[in-house]
């Protein structure tokens, strides 16, 4: 059988919010991590705010300590960033705010972007929001791919999103945006709250599956393997069956104590997912 490697799992800044990037850059080389997901994140590198000289001073931390961007992924649930708003002012600052992300992807020499397709009021037409979402895509992707960047939608969970919430509206907004250059992000949590498995996501998208947030879940919270009920070798033999060979990444939230002592998650995260992949190399 085909197996994951762990050398696919990659470092984030989640759970960092309250430390330096320096402090969390070094744990994750500590912990033996080459590659990053980078979240777009005051102070980190929030986007609206980060000039060339921020991005490059990004990039020469990651290189001292011998890492590299596997993906850049701007807060976009939690602040007023929005690409399907009805309020065009917020849909249009919300487009322009992805539209330097992918910038500075290319600066960082990330070859992923990380979306996901905004909200409509809950009150309004589905349809209305989802044809705004639709258009902010296309201009997101379009531009993406000009400067040589796979952007990845990522579907979310209903109490965060009235547009893309499961495999169904993932299928048909990948339809409507019409892009080659938009590919899949499998999100574990949202996978298991939308009441669908990971095997769903390999039928339906294959090896449009570009990126994956692997974390435990219970179902919501996005907590350190072993906290939540989520089967873990269940779900990296889905991914290995489909022959993944992306990143992986422990999108750590559930837990306040993550945020005190994350590299302690981040450690207990690569624990299980160590100790499952041998289980399933033995299978």
């Amino acid at each position: 059988m085909v197996t994951l490697a762990l050398r696919q799992v990659s470092g984030s800044n989640f759970a960092y919010q309250h430390h330096t990037l320096e402090r969390c850059l070094d744990d994750m080389a500590a912990l033996g991590l080459t590659t990053m997901e980078l979240w777009g994140v005051a102070p980190h590198l929030h986007i609206p705010e980060a000039a060339s000289s921020d991005v490059r001073k990004v990039k020469r931390l990651l290189r001292e300590r011998g890492l590299v961007t596997a993906c850049l992924t701007p807060e976009q649930v939690a602040y007023p960033v929005n690409i399907a708003s009805g309020e065009q002012w917020l849909r249009d600052t919300s487009v322009q705010l992805f539209l330097r992300a992918a910038e500075i992807s290319s600066e960082l020499e990330s070859p992923l972007l990380f979306l996901t397709s905004g909200r409509g009021y809950e009150e309004e037409a589905i349809d209305v929001a989802w044809e705004r979402a639709v258009a902010s895509l296309r201009a997101i992707t379009v531009r993406a791919s000009e400067l040589g960047v796979t952007c990845v939608l990522e579907p979310l969970q209903r109490v965060e999103s009235n547009l893309v919430t499961d495999v169904s509206t993932l299928s048909r907004m990948l339809d409507d945006v019409g892009s080659p250059g938009l590919g899949v992000v499998v999100d574990t949590v949202a996978v298991a709250a939308a009441n669908e498995s990971v095997e769903d996501y390999v039928d339906v998208f294959g090896n449009k599956v570009r990126h994956v947030h692997l974390i435990d879940g219970a179902p919501t919270g996005h907590l350190a393997w072993g906290d939540g009920f989520l089967d873990l070798d269940e779900i990296l033999a889905h991914l290995a069956r489909l022959g993944y060979s992306g990143a992986m990444t422990f999108e750590l939230f559930g837990d306040g104590s993550y945020a005190l002592e994350p590299r302690a998650a981040v450690a207990k995260c690569l624990e299980a997912v160590r100790a499952s992949v041998e289980r399933l190399s033995c299978d």
